[in-house]
Protein backbone atom coordinates (compact mmCIF):
# COMPACT_ATOMS: atom_id res chain seq x y z
CA UNK A 1 0.00 0.00 0.00
CA UNK A 2 1.74 3.58 -0.65
CA UNK A 3 1.98 5.96 1.74
CA UNK A 4 1.50 8.83 0.35
CA UNK A 5 -0.60 10.00 -1.94
CA UNK A 6 1.54 10.98 -5.11
CA UNK A 7 1.22 13.89 -8.01
CA UNK A 8 0.37 11.80 -10.03
CA UNK A 9 -2.31 10.16 -8.24
CA UNK A 10 -3.91 13.77 -7.67
CA UNK A 11 -4.01 14.60 -11.08
CA UNK A 12 -5.75 11.29 -11.99
CA UNK A 13 -8.54 12.09 -9.09
CA UNK A 14 -8.65 16.10 -10.85
CA UNK A 15 -9.24 15.10 -14.07
CA UNK A 16 -12.28 13.36 -12.71
CA UNK A 17 -14.00 16.17 -11.15
CA UNK A 18 -15.88 18.96 -12.39
CA UNK A 19 -13.44 21.57 -12.81
CA UNK A 20 -15.29 23.65 -10.08
CA UNK A 21 -13.88 21.57 -7.17
CA UNK A 22 -10.10 21.08 -8.12
CA UNK A 23 -9.58 24.12 -5.71
CA UNK A 24 -7.17 24.74 -2.61
CA UNK A 25 -9.68 23.53 -0.72
CA UNK A 26 -8.56 19.98 -2.14
CA UNK A 27 -5.19 20.50 -2.09
CA UNK A 28 -4.74 21.25 1.38
CA UNK A 29 -6.95 18.73 2.79
CA UNK A 30 -4.71 16.09 1.00
CA UNK A 31 -1.92 18.19 3.36
CA UNK A 32 -4.28 17.52 6.37
CA UNK A 33 -4.17 21.52 6.99
CA UNK A 34 -7.31 22.33 9.25
CA UNK A 35 -9.40 24.91 7.66
CA UNK A 36 -10.92 28.01 9.87
CA UNK A 37 -14.50 28.98 9.64
CA UNK A 38 -16.45 32.37 9.74
CA UNK A 39 -20.12 32.75 10.20
CA UNK A 40 -21.25 36.35 9.66
CA UNK A 41 -24.82 36.68 10.66
CA UNK A 42 -26.55 39.92 9.43
CA UNK A 43 -29.93 40.36 11.50
CA UNK A 44 -33.54 40.81 10.10
CA UNK A 45 -32.07 40.58 6.62
CA UNK A 46 -34.63 39.06 4.41
CA UNK A 47 -33.54 37.77 0.90
CA UNK A 48 -36.92 39.32 -0.30
CA UNK A 49 -34.99 42.35 -0.09
CA UNK A 50 -31.66 41.73 -1.81
CA UNK A 51 -31.07 42.35 -5.69
CA UNK A 52 -29.07 39.77 -5.68
CA UNK A 53 -31.76 37.44 -5.72
CA UNK A 54 -33.97 39.71 -7.92
CA UNK A 55 -35.26 42.61 -6.13
CA UNK A 56 -36.56 45.31 -8.01
CA UNK A 57 -34.25 48.06 -5.63
CA UNK A 58 -30.51 47.56 -6.12
CA UNK A 59 -29.76 47.15 -2.11
CA UNK A 60 -26.83 44.66 -3.20
CA UNK A 61 -24.10 45.77 -5.63
CA UNK A 62 -21.43 44.34 -3.30
CA UNK A 63 -23.24 41.13 -3.56
CA UNK A 64 -23.66 41.19 -6.81
CA UNK A 65 -19.89 41.44 -7.13
CA UNK A 66 -18.54 38.97 -4.75
CA UNK A 67 -21.35 36.47 -5.88
CA UNK A 68 -19.11 35.78 -9.08
CA UNK A 69 -16.56 33.91 -6.47
CA UNK A 70 -19.32 31.99 -4.46
CA UNK A 71 -22.20 29.25 -3.60
CA UNK A 72 -25.34 31.42 -3.90
CA UNK A 73 -28.56 29.64 -2.01
CA UNK A 74 -31.81 30.83 -3.67
CA UNK A 75 -34.30 29.47 -1.87
CA UNK A 76 -32.98 29.22 1.87
CA UNK A 77 -35.40 29.68 5.17
CA UNK A 78 -34.93 30.44 8.63
CA UNK A 79 -35.69 27.89 11.62
CA UNK A 80 -38.04 30.59 12.87
CA UNK A 81 -39.08 34.33 12.25
CA UNK A 82 -37.07 36.07 14.82
CA UNK A 83 -34.04 36.11 16.62
CA UNK A 84 -34.43 33.57 19.52
CA UNK A 85 -35.46 30.47 17.40
CA UNK A 86 -33.89 32.02 14.27
CA UNK A 87 -30.66 31.75 15.91
CA UNK A 88 -31.02 28.88 17.86
CA UNK A 89 -31.29 26.53 14.53
CA UNK A 90 -28.25 28.34 13.38
CA UNK A 91 -26.49 27.48 16.15
CA UNK A 92 -27.54 23.76 16.77
CA UNK A 93 -28.41 22.72 13.62
CA UNK A 94 -32.01 21.70 15.09
CA UNK A 95 -35.64 23.11 14.42
CA UNK A 96 -36.91 24.92 17.79
CA UNK A 97 -39.47 22.30 18.29
CA UNK A 98 -36.55 20.42 19.53
CA UNK A 99 -33.97 22.39 20.68
CA UNK A 100 -37.22 24.42 22.22
CA UNK A 101 -35.74 28.13 21.81
CA UNK A 102 -39.10 29.74 21.28
CA UNK A 103 -40.08 32.97 23.17
CA UNK A 104 -37.96 35.90 23.00
CA UNK A 105 -35.18 35.73 25.77
CA UNK A 106 -35.41 32.24 26.02
CA UNK A 107 -32.51 29.73 25.56
CA UNK A 108 -32.27 26.64 24.31
CA UNK A 109 -33.23 23.18 25.98
CA UNK A 110 -30.48 22.23 28.58
CA UNK A 111 -29.84 18.96 26.67
CA UNK A 112 -28.68 21.41 23.82
CA UNK A 113 -26.00 23.30 26.05
CA UNK A 114 -23.35 20.62 24.42
CA UNK A 115 -25.11 20.13 21.30
CA UNK A 116 -23.83 23.08 19.29
CA UNK A 117 -21.23 24.64 16.51
CA UNK A 118 -19.12 25.69 19.03
CA UNK A 119 -18.41 22.31 20.82
CA UNK A 120 -18.34 20.58 17.16
CA UNK A 121 -15.25 22.18 16.71
CA UNK A 122 -13.05 21.16 19.60
CA UNK A 123 -10.01 22.00 17.84
CA UNK A 124 -10.48 25.32 16.78
CA UNK A 125 -9.82 28.77 18.27
CA UNK A 126 -13.59 29.33 18.95
CA UNK A 127 -14.81 33.01 19.01
CA UNK A 128 -18.42 34.45 18.94
CA UNK A 129 -19.92 38.09 19.28
CA UNK A 130 -23.02 39.78 18.66
CA UNK A 131 -24.69 43.30 18.91
CA UNK A 132 -27.93 41.25 19.67
CA UNK A 133 -28.96 40.95 23.56
CA UNK A 134 -31.68 38.28 22.80
CA UNK A 135 -28.88 36.49 20.60
CA UNK A 136 -26.28 36.93 23.36
CA UNK A 137 -28.39 34.94 25.84
CA UNK A 138 -27.78 31.79 23.33
CA UNK A 139 -24.15 32.37 23.68
CA UNK A 140 -23.83 32.81 27.15
CA UNK A 141 -25.92 29.38 27.38
CA UNK A 142 -22.99 28.21 25.12
CA UNK A 143 -19.90 30.18 26.87
CA UNK A 144 -18.19 26.77 28.12
CA UNK A 145 -17.57 25.60 24.11
CA UNK A 146 -16.29 29.28 23.63
CA UNK A 147 -12.95 29.90 23.79
CA UNK A 148 -13.85 34.09 23.33
CA UNK A 149 -16.92 35.57 23.91
CA UNK A 150 -16.87 38.98 23.00
CA UNK A 151 -18.80 41.15 25.85
CA UNK A 152 -21.69 42.89 23.75
CA UNK A 153 -20.15 46.23 25.11
CA UNK A 154 -16.82 46.17 23.36
CA UNK A 155 -18.28 47.30 19.53
CA UNK A 156 -21.08 49.82 21.19
CA UNK A 157 -19.64 53.50 20.88
CA UNK A 158 -21.74 53.36 24.10
CA UNK A 159 -23.50 51.45 26.29
CA UNK A 160 -24.69 50.48 29.75
CA UNK A 161 -22.44 47.75 30.59
CA UNK A 162 -21.28 49.56 33.95
CA UNK A 163 -24.82 48.73 34.99
CA UNK A 164 -24.57 44.99 35.08
CA UNK A 165 -21.07 45.37 36.82
CA UNK A 166 -21.83 47.27 39.36
CA UNK A 167 -24.89 45.46 40.45
CA UNK A 168 -24.16 42.09 39.06
CA UNK A 169 -26.47 40.67 41.89
CA UNK A 170 -29.28 42.93 41.01
CA UNK A 171 -28.85 43.60 37.28
CA UNK A 172 -32.83 43.48 36.36
CA UNK A 173 -33.56 46.08 39.07
CA UNK A 174 -30.69 48.27 38.46
CA UNK A 175 -31.04 48.42 34.83
CA UNK A 176 -34.95 49.45 35.38
CA UNK A 177 -33.60 51.88 37.99
CA UNK A 178 -31.61 53.39 35.53
CA UNK A 179 -33.37 53.38 32.30
CA UNK A 180 -36.69 55.35 34.27
CA UNK A 181 -33.87 57.66 35.76
CA UNK A 182 -31.52 58.82 33.94
CA UNK A 183 -32.80 57.92 29.95
CA UNK A 184 -35.37 60.18 28.43
CA UNK A 185 -38.43 58.24 27.07
CA UNK A 186 -39.90 59.15 23.71
CA UNK A 187 -41.74 62.07 25.40
CA UNK A 188 -38.49 63.50 26.46
CA UNK A 189 -38.81 63.11 29.81
CA UNK A 190 -37.25 61.10 32.66
CA UNK A 191 -37.52 60.85 36.27
CA UNK A 192 -34.37 63.04 36.94
CA UNK A 193 -34.28 65.90 34.78
CA UNK A 194 -30.83 66.66 36.04
CA UNK A 195 -29.13 63.48 35.80
CA UNK A 196 -30.69 62.80 32.55
CA UNK A 197 -29.97 65.97 31.22
CA UNK A 198 -25.91 65.13 32.19
CA UNK A 199 -26.30 62.03 30.90
CA UNK A 200 -27.56 63.65 27.42
CA UNK A 201 -24.60 65.99 27.50
CA UNK A 202 -21.93 63.68 28.10
CA UNK A 203 -22.80 61.17 25.41
CA UNK A 204 -23.78 63.90 22.82
CA UNK A 205 -19.90 65.02 23.54
CA UNK A 206 -18.64 62.06 22.57
CA UNK A 207 -20.31 61.15 19.32
CA UNK A 208 -21.02 64.53 17.80
CA UNK A 209 -18.32 63.63 15.00
CA UNK A 210 -20.19 60.12 14.14
CA UNK A 211 -24.02 61.79 14.75
CA UNK A 212 -23.09 63.88 11.47
CA UNK A 213 -22.94 60.52 9.30
CA UNK A 214 -26.37 59.14 10.64
CA UNK A 215 -29.07 61.78 10.08
CA UNK A 216 -31.99 59.72 11.19
CA UNK A 217 -29.65 58.95 14.44
CA UNK A 218 -27.04 56.47 15.18
CA UNK A 219 -27.68 52.90 14.77
CA UNK A 220 -28.81 51.81 18.22
CA UNK A 221 -29.97 49.30 20.64
CA UNK A 222 -32.27 49.16 23.60
CA UNK A 223 -31.92 53.57 23.08
CA UNK A 224 -28.88 55.05 23.23
CA UNK A 225 -26.38 51.91 23.44
CA UNK A 226 -24.77 53.18 19.68
CA UNK A 227 -23.03 51.54 17.49
CA UNK A 228 -21.52 51.36 14.33
CA UNK A 229 -20.72 48.37 11.81
CA UNK A 230 -17.19 49.96 10.60
CA UNK A 231 -16.07 49.90 14.08
CA UNK A 232 -17.20 46.24 14.08
CA UNK A 233 -16.36 45.05 10.76
CA UNK A 234 -12.62 46.44 11.77
CA UNK A 235 -12.37 44.82 15.07
CA UNK A 236 -13.17 41.58 13.59
CA UNK A 237 -10.85 41.59 10.94
CA UNK A 238 -8.24 42.14 13.99
CA UNK A 239 -9.54 39.36 16.04
CA UNK A 240 -9.28 37.18 13.30
CA UNK A 241 -6.04 38.03 11.99
CA UNK A 242 -4.76 37.64 15.38
CA UNK A 243 -6.57 34.12 16.56
CA UNK A 244 -5.11 31.29 16.67
CA UNK A 245 -5.11 28.53 13.67
CA UNK A 246 -7.45 26.98 13.01
CA UNK A 247 -10.29 29.67 14.18
CA UNK A 248 -14.21 29.37 14.04
CA UNK A 249 -15.92 32.63 14.77
CA UNK A 250 -19.32 33.88 15.30
CA UNK A 251 -20.15 37.18 14.57
CA UNK A 252 -24.18 38.43 14.93
CA UNK A 253 -24.53 42.52 14.04
CA UNK A 254 -27.70 44.22 13.94
CA UNK A 255 -28.67 45.67 11.19
CA UNK A 256 -30.50 46.19 9.00
CA UNK A 257 -32.56 45.05 12.61
CA UNK A 258 -34.68 48.26 13.28
CA UNK A 259 -34.34 51.12 13.54
CA UNK A 260 -33.21 51.17 10.38
CA UNK A 261 -30.88 53.68 10.77
CA UNK A 262 -28.61 54.10 7.78
CA UNK A 263 -25.15 56.17 6.66
CA UNK A 264 -25.93 59.42 5.40
CA UNK A 265 -24.65 58.66 1.78
CA UNK A 266 -27.61 55.66 1.45
CA UNK A 267 -30.34 58.45 3.12
CA UNK A 268 -32.85 58.85 0.88
CA UNK A 269 -30.88 57.10 -1.73
CA UNK A 270 -34.17 55.54 -3.00
CA UNK A 271 -36.39 58.38 -2.64
CA UNK A 272 -38.69 58.92 -5.28
CA UNK A 273 -37.30 56.16 -7.42
CA UNK A 274 -41.33 54.67 -8.32
CA UNK A 275 -40.42 51.70 -6.77
CA UNK A 276 -43.97 50.04 -6.37
CA UNK A 277 -45.02 47.11 -4.56
CA UNK A 278 -47.63 44.60 -5.26
CA UNK A 279 -51.35 44.94 -3.58
CA UNK A 280 -51.89 42.62 -1.10
CA UNK A 281 -54.69 41.68 1.45
CA UNK A 282 -54.43 42.91 5.36
CA UNK A 283 -53.86 39.74 7.19
CA UNK A 284 -56.04 38.61 10.29
CA UNK A 285 -52.68 39.32 12.59
CA UNK A 286 -52.45 42.48 11.65
CA UNK A 287 -53.91 44.31 14.25
CA UNK A 288 -56.21 45.59 11.51
CA UNK A 289 -59.44 44.51 9.88
CA UNK A 290 -58.90 42.34 7.69
CA UNK A 291 -59.46 41.45 4.10
CA UNK A 292 -59.39 39.59 0.74
CA UNK A 293 -59.28 42.22 -1.81
CA UNK A 294 -55.92 43.29 -2.27
CA UNK A 295 -54.46 46.86 -0.79
CA UNK A 296 -51.88 49.24 -1.00
CA UNK A 297 -49.55 49.60 1.38
CA UNK A 298 -49.59 52.17 4.20
CA UNK A 299 -47.89 55.16 3.63
CA UNK A 300 -45.90 54.29 7.36
CA UNK A 301 -45.17 51.17 6.16
CA UNK A 302 -43.84 51.94 2.29
CA UNK A 303 -41.45 54.60 4.43
CA UNK A 304 -40.03 51.97 6.49
CA UNK A 305 -39.86 49.22 3.58
CA UNK A 306 -37.63 52.59 2.12
CA UNK A 307 -36.04 52.93 4.94
CA UNK A 308 -34.65 49.14 5.53
CA UNK A 309 -33.70 49.41 1.97
CA UNK A 310 -31.54 51.96 2.41
CA UNK A 311 -30.40 50.26 5.72
CA UNK A 312 -29.33 47.01 3.37
CA UNK A 313 -27.29 49.28 1.18
CA UNK A 314 -25.14 49.91 4.48
CA UNK A 315 -24.74 46.01 5.02
CA UNK A 316 -24.24 45.63 2.13
CA UNK A 317 -20.86 48.25 1.35
CA UNK A 318 -19.45 47.13 5.01
CA UNK A 319 -19.70 43.66 4.05
CA UNK A 320 -17.82 44.45 0.59
CA UNK A 321 -15.51 46.17 3.05
CA UNK A 322 -15.09 42.98 5.24
CA UNK A 323 -14.79 40.76 2.25
CA UNK A 324 -11.70 42.85 1.19
CA UNK A 325 -10.26 43.17 4.24
CA UNK A 326 -10.55 39.74 4.72
CA UNK A 327 -8.64 38.90 1.19
CA UNK A 328 -5.81 41.27 1.53
CA UNK A 329 -4.77 40.02 4.82
CA UNK A 330 -4.64 36.38 3.23
CA UNK A 331 -7.34 34.53 5.78
CA UNK A 332 -9.71 33.70 3.19
CA UNK A 333 -7.18 31.90 1.86
CA UNK A 334 -7.59 29.13 4.31
CA UNK A 335 -11.16 30.49 5.26
CA UNK A 336 -14.82 29.26 4.80
CA UNK A 337 -16.62 32.41 4.78
CA UNK A 338 -20.33 32.35 5.64
CA UNK A 339 -23.08 35.01 5.18
CA UNK A 340 -26.49 34.69 6.47
CA UNK A 341 -29.08 35.83 8.44
CA UNK A 342 -31.34 34.35 11.53
CA UNK A 343 -34.56 35.98 9.82
CA UNK A 344 -36.32 38.12 7.48
CA UNK A 345 -38.66 41.60 7.81
CA UNK A 346 -41.89 42.13 6.45
CA UNK A 347 -43.81 45.49 5.09
CA UNK A 348 -46.81 44.18 3.88
CA UNK A 349 -50.58 43.37 4.26
CA UNK A 350 -50.50 45.50 7.32
CA UNK A 351 -47.96 44.02 9.18
CA UNK A 352 -44.53 45.75 9.44
CA UNK A 353 -41.44 44.26 11.36
CA UNK A 354 -41.59 40.37 12.23
CA UNK A 355 -43.17 39.70 15.72
CA UNK A 356 -46.15 38.22 13.83
CA UNK A 357 -47.26 34.56 13.44
CA UNK A 358 -47.43 34.67 9.99
CA UNK A 359 -44.86 33.02 7.33
CA UNK A 360 -44.68 34.80 4.29
CA UNK A 361 -41.68 34.49 2.61
CA UNK A 362 -40.19 37.92 3.38
CA UNK A 363 -39.95 37.18 7.04
CA UNK A 364 -38.73 32.99 6.57
CA UNK A 365 -36.80 33.68 3.23
CA UNK A 366 -33.24 34.77 4.35
CA UNK A 367 -29.92 35.04 2.39
CA UNK A 368 -26.76 32.47 2.00
CA UNK A 369 -23.75 32.63 0.37
CA UNK A 370 -20.85 30.64 1.23
CA UNK A 371 -17.19 31.64 0.38
CA UNK A 372 -15.22 28.07 -0.40
CA UNK A 373 -11.19 28.62 0.02
CA UNK A 374 -9.97 29.08 -3.73
CA UNK A 375 -13.15 29.38 -5.44
CA UNK A 376 -13.49 31.46 -8.27
CA UNK A 377 -16.91 30.66 -9.82
CA UNK A 378 -20.12 31.38 -9.11
CA UNK A 379 -22.87 28.39 -8.40
CA UNK A 380 -26.38 29.05 -7.88
CA UNK A 381 -28.24 27.00 -6.29
CA UNK A 382 -31.82 26.53 -6.04
CA UNK A 383 -32.69 23.52 -4.20
CA UNK A 384 -34.55 24.48 -1.01
CA UNK A 385 -32.39 24.74 2.32
CA UNK A 386 -32.45 25.55 5.54
CA UNK A 387 -30.68 26.96 8.12
CA UNK A 388 -30.07 23.79 10.05
CA UNK A 389 -28.44 22.55 7.36
CA UNK A 390 -25.19 25.18 7.75
CA UNK A 391 -24.20 22.83 11.39
CA UNK A 392 -23.93 19.49 9.35
CA UNK A 393 -22.44 21.14 5.85
CA UNK A 394 -19.71 22.78 7.91
CA UNK A 395 -18.48 19.69 9.50
CA UNK A 396 -18.44 18.11 6.52
CA UNK A 397 -16.15 20.53 4.07
CA UNK A 398 -14.19 20.84 7.43
CA UNK A 399 -13.30 17.10 7.83
CA UNK A 400 -15.04 17.07 11.06
CA UNK A 401 -17.01 14.05 12.62
CA UNK A 402 -20.99 14.63 11.57
CA UNK A 403 -23.24 16.11 15.00
CA UNK A 404 -25.59 12.93 15.52
CA UNK A 405 -28.41 15.67 17.09
CA UNK A 406 -28.11 17.39 13.84
CA UNK A 407 -31.72 17.55 11.83
CA UNK A 408 -29.80 19.34 8.61
CA UNK A 409 -28.35 17.77 5.78
CA UNK A 410 -25.20 18.11 3.65
CA UNK A 411 -26.20 21.34 1.21
CA UNK A 412 -25.22 20.99 -2.11
CA UNK A 413 -23.01 20.64 -3.93
CA UNK A 414 -21.65 18.77 -1.24
CA UNK A 415 -24.40 16.72 -1.52
CA UNK A 416 -27.36 15.40 -2.98
CA UNK A 417 -30.54 16.28 -0.46
CA UNK A 418 -33.76 14.17 -1.48
CA UNK A 419 -35.38 15.98 -4.43
CA UNK A 420 -38.83 15.32 -1.85
CA UNK A 421 -36.99 16.91 1.10
CA UNK A 422 -39.59 19.21 3.57
CA UNK A 423 -37.98 21.92 4.88
CA UNK A 424 -40.15 23.42 8.12
CA UNK A 425 -40.10 27.25 9.39
CA UNK A 426 -41.89 27.29 13.16
CA UNK A 427 -43.18 30.30 14.94
CA UNK A 428 -44.63 29.22 18.81
CA UNK A 429 -43.77 31.82 21.04
CA UNK A 430 -46.04 30.83 23.50
CA UNK A 431 -44.94 27.30 23.74
CA UNK A 432 -44.12 26.59 27.10
CA UNK A 433 -39.92 24.98 27.36
CA UNK A 434 -42.18 21.46 27.90
CA UNK A 435 -44.81 21.41 26.77
CA UNK A 436 -47.01 20.61 23.25
CA UNK A 437 -47.52 22.56 20.63
CA UNK A 438 -50.72 24.26 21.16
CA UNK A 439 -50.08 27.64 19.72
CA UNK A 440 -48.34 28.06 16.65
CA UNK A 441 -48.18 28.51 12.92
CA UNK A 442 -45.71 25.87 10.65
CA UNK A 443 -44.38 26.81 7.20
CA UNK A 444 -43.93 23.59 5.15
CA UNK A 445 -41.68 23.70 1.58
CA UNK A 446 -41.81 20.80 -0.44
CA UNK A 447 -39.99 21.78 -3.68
CA UNK A 448 -41.63 24.73 -5.09
CA UNK A 449 -44.96 24.29 -3.01
CA UNK A 450 -45.27 25.84 0.90
CA UNK A 451 -47.78 25.32 3.05
CA UNK A 452 -48.61 27.71 5.86
CA UNK A 453 -50.78 26.08 9.03
CA UNK A 454 -51.71 28.12 12.04
CA UNK A 455 -53.78 26.65 14.73
CA UNK A 456 -54.55 27.16 18.57
CA UNK A 457 -54.57 31.56 18.00
CA UNK A 458 -57.74 33.10 19.58
CA UNK A 459 -57.53 35.32 16.72
CA UNK A 460 -58.82 31.78 14.53
CA UNK A 461 -61.99 31.35 17.30
CA UNK A 462 -61.52 27.68 17.44
CA UNK A 463 -60.69 26.99 13.61
CA UNK A 464 -57.44 26.26 11.62
CA UNK A 465 -56.33 28.53 8.76
CA UNK A 466 -54.26 26.49 6.05
CA UNK A 467 -52.53 28.39 3.21
CA UNK A 468 -50.67 26.32 0.01
CA UNK A 469 -48.60 28.98 -2.69
CA UNK A 470 -46.37 28.00 -5.31
CA UNK A 471 -43.23 29.84 -4.92
CA UNK A 472 -42.19 29.23 -8.44
CA UNK A 473 -44.88 31.02 -10.49
CA UNK A 474 -46.20 33.36 -6.95
CA UNK A 475 -43.31 34.18 -5.16
CA UNK A 476 -45.54 37.37 -3.60
CA UNK A 477 -47.99 34.46 -2.13
CA UNK A 478 -50.92 36.23 -3.66
CA UNK A 479 -53.20 33.59 -4.88
CA UNK A 480 -54.02 30.46 -1.59
CA UNK A 481 -54.33 27.21 -3.63
CA UNK A 482 -55.23 24.81 -0.87
CA UNK A 483 -58.78 24.66 -2.47
CA UNK A 484 -57.82 24.13 -6.01
CA UNK A 485 -55.20 21.75 -5.34
CA UNK A 486 -57.09 19.90 -2.32
CA UNK A 487 -55.00 16.79 -2.93
CA UNK A 488 -51.52 18.55 -2.41
CA UNK A 489 -53.06 20.39 0.30
CA UNK A 490 -54.06 17.30 2.18
CA UNK A 491 -50.31 15.40 1.57
CA UNK A 492 -48.84 18.55 3.02
CA UNK A 493 -51.06 18.84 5.93
CA UNK A 494 -50.98 15.41 7.01
CA UNK A 495 -47.12 14.79 6.95
CA UNK A 496 -47.04 18.06 8.62
CA UNK A 497 -49.66 16.97 11.53
CA UNK A 498 -47.70 13.39 11.99
CA UNK A 499 -44.61 15.57 12.98
CA UNK A 500 -46.86 17.79 15.18
CA UNK A 501 -48.14 14.54 16.92
CA UNK A 502 -44.58 13.72 16.98
CA UNK A 503 -42.58 16.28 18.50
CA UNK A 504 -45.89 16.48 21.04
CA UNK A 505 -45.69 12.94 21.97
CA UNK A 506 -42.30 13.43 23.35
CA UNK A 507 -42.60 16.21 24.82
CA UNK A 508 -45.50 14.93 27.03
CA UNK A 509 -43.83 11.96 27.61
CA UNK A 510 -40.73 13.13 28.11
CA UNK A 511 -39.06 13.44 31.41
Amino acid sequence: MKSSFTRRDFLKLASALPLGYISARMARSLNGEKQNVLVIVFDAWSARHISLYGYGRGTTPNLARLAERAIVYHNHHAGGNFTTPGTASLLTGALPWSHRAFDLNAVADASFTQKNLFHAFPDHQRIAYTHNSVADFLLEQFRADLDEWIPRPEYFLTNDAYVGALFGGDQDIAAVSWVRIIKKADQGYAYSLFLSRLYELLHGRSLDEVKELFPRGLPAVNGDNYFILEQAIDALEGRVEQAARPFLGYFHFLPPHYPYRTRREFNNFFKGDGFQVPAKPTDLFSGAASSDTPMAASDSLLDDRRHYDEFVLYVDQEFGRLFDLLETSGILDDTWLVLTSDHGEMFERGIGGHATPVLYEPVIHVPLMIFEPGRRERMDIHTPTSAVDLLPTLLHVTGQPPAAWSEGLILPPFSSPPPERSIYTIEARNTPLHGPLTEATVAHIRDHYKLMYFFGYPELKGTERIELYDLASDPEELHDLSTSQSELTRQLLDELKAKLAEVNLYETTSP
